[in-house]
């Protein structure tokens, strides 16, 4: 783990991500904070190409809890199957959509604790989706911010929950709203786990990882 880097690095480094992406975008497709609740949710233990793969004729047809429910579980699964755990997922699709039907009206909760209370969604999926839908600066970490995080020095931390908070506490304001998201397109297409991509990085001469590649 790297020591935390001071706030004119961070400053520095998040300009940098700036400059080279003004607005980042997640690269999970959806129509809706419901398909987005639904895509994010798929997207554990998945790759967010293969997600959308397979949601492309899912949300054709089930863009809404009710529709989903109409389509029911092994509908549902037979659109997923290409997707790790899919039974599981396909199970808790139609739990979630049950209880937006029952308990909100068919509309998705905007507040963390709601979006956690829905199954299959954990707080990495509920920060996803408050930060793309209704622009609440969450910080959603997964293992591409959590590796970069401590390898570089941004937000070094334990486990995600700490990584998550040193986000906030460390990362100026101006930058939060699309912190996430650009730490996870360094993590994935640069910073990667294996052999990072040292010699590309537009941070190299900042970030603290003492194993640098060429």
């Amino acid at each position: 783990m790297a020591k935390q880097l001071d706030y004119h690095s961070i400053r520095e480094i998040f300009t940098r991500f700036q400059a080279a992406e003004a607005e980042p975008k997640g690269e999970l497709d959806h129509v809706n904070a419901y398909t987005l609740v639904v895509a994010v949710a798929l997207s554990a233990q998945a790759t967010d190409a293969g997600v959308n793969k397979a949601t492309r004729g899912l949300f054709k047809i089930a863009d809404t809890p009710e529709k989903m429910l109409a389509l029911g579980e092994e509908g549902v699964t037979e659109h997923i199957k290409t997707i790790g755990l899919y039974r599981n997922k396909a199970k808790n699709v139609i739990k979630l959509s049950r209880i937006l039907v029952d308990d909100y009206g068919g509309e998705v909760p905007n507040s963390r604790a709601a979006l956690e209370s829905l199954p299959g969604v954990g707080r990495k999926t509920a920060n996803v989706v408050l930060n793309m839908w209704w622009h609440y600066p969450a910080q959603a970490v997964d293992t591409h911010i959590f590796r970069l995080g401590n390898r570089s020095g941004i937000c070094p931390g334990k486990d995600v929950v700490a990584v998550e908070r040193a986000i906030e506490d460390h990362i100026p304001v101006d930058f939060q709203q699309h912190a996430h998201h650009w730490m996870i397109l360094h993590g994935r297409y640069t910073c990667v786990a294996r052999k990072p991509k040292c010699g590309a990085c537009l941070i190299r001469d900042l970030c603290q990882f003492e194993d640098k590649t060429e």
